[in-house]
């Protein structure tokens, strides 16, 4: 920042040497205090880095109670970081990362009742606000390095919502065949997953909006590792300004393609191969932070799209990926901060996909949107570990798909077509139905999903549902005969 002076003070000056060197020493004095707010801020913004991993169960990780998986890097990042043991997403992947990055209830944002396919003529809205659009606002750099599973077609592909940079596959890994008829390298059957008569179109990996190839059984082996050697070229591209990486990987999705170099390695199949593949992948991200000497100034969360499927652990949690109960929708997640973040701690506060956003922005010291509703809070008190720090939830719904089926507050949670209700405090796997001992706690909980019905809506589209992003004559970035798109 430039210092003015006055003209008529500069011709003072010119006359008083006294009041030239008063003057001086106001201008020393000032410089100083803007270096110091200067660091303050630059303490206070961070660098943000949120790792996403797809169907990750709840007691897959060491921090989480994995008795199957070695993961030393997530065990250190827990020992140096917080445990978020109550981290709400969405029972599958699509609205999982429409929370993520709007701040809002899935169904919110991005109202389909299940995930997005290839070719949808439908996926998040270009109108909605993220958080790469905010962060870019206040400077940073953006990018997702990874599967992205909000819409295919141009007008919804990460660099219309945000992000500088884009690699990865647009969906999941299992969204189109490896190759018809083999089988691939690991001796696992190439899903054909059927869909208005006839196989999905292949996988295209991407590059901002060009598709670089299509993805076979092989590729599937190298996508961790070319996701992480991604993630830290842009990390070191941007050590010396702010930056927001969000890496989204394919693992751990059925199919299940561990590297080479972690095939066989594991003692719990190729399942477990690649869970510890991953751990490698987040081992590699902390310990590029730590030697450009950026620990003291990111943020880095790592986090679950969904709750596992049965391939995994979610322990003790009851159910899994798909479902409501707390298995479907809990995910293993630790926060990073050294020096921020109290270091081996643990908070079973309700949090959520739908708290980055509006915590996000505030330390990076903007603000969300205020011209729509949020659903998210800032749960930064919480992270910090700050005394007294609640969850902004005092209510949390429930949604799968376009159904609302369960409803907590505080410790109780109401299943609402089965009308059972837990104590998640002394029950966190659901296991004893407490509805005739609290005819009171489930009429409150019942009243509290009824005022949904103006809102969200208590199956299908409510009020509060806004418009999904539409675009005509949508098409697979890659053809059923091969053909790559060129209008991208």
């Amino acid at each position: 920042m430039k210092i003015q002076v006055d003209p008529q003070m500069q011709a003072k000056l010119k006359r008083t040497p006294t009041a030239q060197h008063s003057l001086l020493r106001m201008m020393c004095v000032a410089a100083f205090l803007l270096t110091a707010i200067g660091i303050s801020q630059a303490e206070v913004t961070p660098n943000f880095i949120f790792i996403n991993i797809d169907d990750l169960g709840y007691a897959d990780i060491g921090p989480f109670g994995s008795k199957l998986n070695r993961t030393p890097h997530l065990d250190r990042m827990a020992q140096e970081g917080r445990k978020l043991t109550c981290f709400y997403a969405a029972p599958v992947c699509s609205p999982s990362r429409a929370a993520l990055m709007t701040g809002c209830y899935p169904k919110r944002s991005l109202s389909i009742p299940g995930v997005l396919f290839p070719g949808n003529d439908v996926g998040l809205a270009p109108e909605e606000v993220t958080v790469a659009e905010l962060l870019k606002q206040q400077g940073y750099a953006t990018a997702c390095i990874g599967k992205w599973h909000l819409g295919d077609q141009p007008e919804f592909l990460p660099r219309r919502q945000g992000f500088d940079y884009y690699f990865g596959l647009p969906y999941s890994n299992d969204m189109g065949p490896a190759k018809d008829g083999v089988k691939s390298n690991l001796g696992a059957p190439i899903p054909q997953r059927k869909r208005k008569g006839k196989g999905q179109p292949p996988l295209p990996m991407l590059r901002n909006e060009t598709v670089l190839q299509r993805v076979l059984a092989h590729d599937q082996t190298t996508l961790v590792a070319r996701y992480t050697e991604e993630a830290l070229t842009f990390i070191r591209k941007n050590k010396d300004q702010r930056f927001f990486l969000y890496l989204p990987h394919s693992a751990v999705h059925f199919p299940i393609y561990p590297g080479e170099a972690f095939q066989g390695k594991s003692n719990n199949g190729i399942y477990g191969d690649w869970v510890e593949e991953v751990d490698w992948s987040v081992g590699q991200v902390l310990d590029a932070v730590r030697e450009l000497g950026l620990s003291e100034n990111t943020l880095v969360i790592f986090a679950s799209d969904n709750g596992g499927t049965r391939r995994g652990v979610n322990a003790p949690l009851r159910g899994y990926k798909g479902s409501t109960f707390e298995g479907g929708m809990r995910g293993p997640t630790i926060a990073w901060w050294p020096g921020k973040i109290p270091a081996g701690t643990a908070t079973p506060a309700v949090t959520g996909m739908m708290d980055i956003l509006p915590t996000f922005v505030k330390l990076a010291g903007g603000s969300p949107p205020a011209d729509r509703k949020l659903d998210g809070g800032d749960i930064w008190p919480i992270l910090a570990g700050e005394p007294g720090a609640k969850s902004p939830h005092d209510v949390f719904y429930y949604y799968r798909g376009l159904k609302l089926q369960a409803v907590r507050s505080g410790p109780w949670k109401l299943h609402l077509a089965q009308q059972t209700l837990y104590n998640l405090e002394t029950d966190i796997g659901e296991s004893t139905n407490v509805t005739a001992a609290n005819p009171q706690v489930v009429r409150r909980l019942r009243a509290l999903a009824d005022q949904m019905k103006d809102d969200l809506g208590l199956d299908g589209i409510g009020p509060g549902c806004r418009p999904l992003g539409k675009v005509s004559n949508a098409q697979p970035l890659i053809s059923h005969d091969g053909t790559f798109r060129s209008d991208l």
